[in-house]
């Protein structure tokens, strides 16, 4: 026990020495020294740093002054069917191979390709499969295979069920609603009847294990691969009945989510229906605010046209890393040239992200006229919370509360179980990946960091990640409903 201690003394006493005598030091060597340190001063068996986080949040996470209580949701839903993704691909008679990316799937090579593709990233990703009828005898199979499981499906649904756990909400959800999605549902769920269908929408999640081998593939971590053939979620069918149920409904939130369905559909129907959808989303009243979800896309046109066309419109946006680099690469933006991230991605280069984010298409810049004021970003290791200032309050709340639910809910348990998460964030980071720029430390009994850049303010949590997560889909709609739920929009003065 003496040796470990020494040798992180020494340790530590590097780093320090480095850092003053060399700031300029490539931040991953100080970001393997640093988790190598974490790893010698934890490695007695404890969760001493994951307890001490945990029991911060729940001092952290307060009710925002003003809540909401009446929130409407919209428009993709449908069923989930989990399974286990290279054990149904075997099932299909598909064998292990090289993995390339295809931004529609046509055959069942293109999904195997695809599959490896994102598996080997540990990466999450959705597509569309083009073919019906394969579709069709693959969603069978997929349904019939042990241990499968058929859950709520589509951010929208999803966002809505965790939303519906609070009792003093009052949720509507709109969307392709077939039988058996309406009987899972939350039955405080209020769903309007021109949302009824006879069948459902079906969507087949592909779940990997960290760890887990096909061939001479290796998932670096869990993780997992969506694809559909869902024409009503992806014309976004139910956005006009969303539209037209609000009046009577009169939420004081709008939850929209579901554009990115619309990609695999071709650009003559997108370009359409984004046209469509900015005049019904123009028709909620003002005062009501906006928050948009985002998902896996591939099309840079598409993204663009969202970026130009839509986000200036929403008041907020949730995210997750690929999204965030691949709306840069789209616009752009800063780090754009990355072709992904390294690892756990860079807090500096994020940042760089969200600010550009709510300056080009926001309303971080003084004389816009853009409604876009917050980003709740996530990924895997840590969430940042990137607002306007003087629009958002009780962020630190807001950001704890989303990190909080990611590790109890892949976890399956109600509360942080301190003995099966652990911390891959890093304590100490950059606020920019250029100069100026501050290092930040963040300490685990004050979990979270704030920063400001210009007239944006930055509020960052790290993640205690599950270390056996039972389920992954869904996590990020989670995150942003607590993280919504949590937060306060302050009413702004008319002059």
């Amino acid at each position: 026990m003496w040796r470990r201690a020494m040798v992180a003394a020494v340790l530590a006493l590097i780093v320090g020495i480095w850092h003053r005598s060399d700031p300029e030091l490539p931040e991953r060597a100080v970001r393997y020294l640093s988790a190598s340190l974490r790893s010698l001063q934890g490695g007695a068996g404890t969760a001493a740093a994951e307890q001490t986080i945990a029991a911060a949040w729940e001092a952290l996470i307060t009710s925002p002054a003003k809540q909401w209580s009446r929130v409407a949701v919209g428009v993709n839903a449908c069923v989930d069917v989990v399974v286990s993704g290279v054990g149904l691909l075997q099932a299909l008679a598909v064998d292990p191979g090289a993995g390339q990316d295809h931004d529609v799937l046509r055959s069942k090579e293109d999904l195997k390709e695809t599959f490896i593709h994102y598996m080997e990233q540990g990466a999450a990703a959705e597509r569309f499969y083009s073919d019906k009828e394969t579709f069709q005898r693959i969603a069978r199979a997929a349904v019939e295979y042990p241990g499968a499981q058929l859950y709520v499906g589509g951010n929208a649904a999803l966002i809505g069920q965790k939303l519906a756990t609070h009792p003093h909400l009052t949720v509507l959800l709109c969307g392709p609603m077939g039988p058996k999605l309406h009987e899972l549902l939350d039955e405080q769920i209020v769903v309007p009847p021109e949302s009824l269908q006879e069948t459902d929408e079906f969507h087949l999640i592909l779940e990997y294990k960290a760890g887990e081998r096909w061939g001479s593939s290796v998932a670096p971590q869990a993780s997992r691969f969506i694809f559909s053939h869902d024409r009503a979620n992806g014309e976004m069918s139910a956005l006009e009945v969303f539209v037209a149920s609000l009046e009577d409904f009169q939420p004081d939130l709008v939850v929209l989510s579901g554009l990115h369905m619309m990609e695999g559909q071709g650009r003559q129907l997108w370009e359409q229906r984004l046209r469509e959808a900015v005049v019904a989303m123009s028709d909620i009243p003002n005062e009501v605010p906006i928050h948009l979800e985002l998902a896996s896309m591939t099309d840079k046109d598409y993204m663009n046209s969202i970026m130009q066309e839509v986000l200036p419109i929403v008041n907020s946006i949730g995210l997750n890393e690929q999204e965030l680099l691949f709306l840069s690469q789209a616009g752009s933006g800063p780090h754009s040239q990355l072709a992904a991230w390294d690892g756990v991605p860079d807090v500096g280069r994020v940042s760089d992200i969200l600010l550009w984010v709510l300056t080009q298409r926001g309303r971080a810049d003084a004389g816009s006229e853009a409604d876009l004021t917050r980003v709740h970003f996530h990924t895997l290791a840590y969430h940042i919370l990137a607002t306007v200032d003087g629009f958002w309050a009780n962020q630190v709340a807001a950001v704890s509360a989303g990190a909080r639910v990611a590790g109890s809910q892949a976890c399956g348990t109600q509360a942080i179980d301190a003995s099966r998460v652990v911390l891959k964030a890093p304590l100490e980071f950059y606020t920019s990946h250029a100069e100026p720029r501050e290092r930040v430390t963040l300490s685990p009994a004050e979990p979270v960091a704030v920063w400001r850049r210009e007239n944006v303010s930055f509020h960052l949590t790290p993640v205690l990640v599950c270390k056996h997560p039972l389920r992954t889909v869904g996590l990020g709609d989670a995150i942003s409903a607590e993280g919504l739920l949590y937060s306060e929009m302050i009413e702004q003065q008319e002059f």
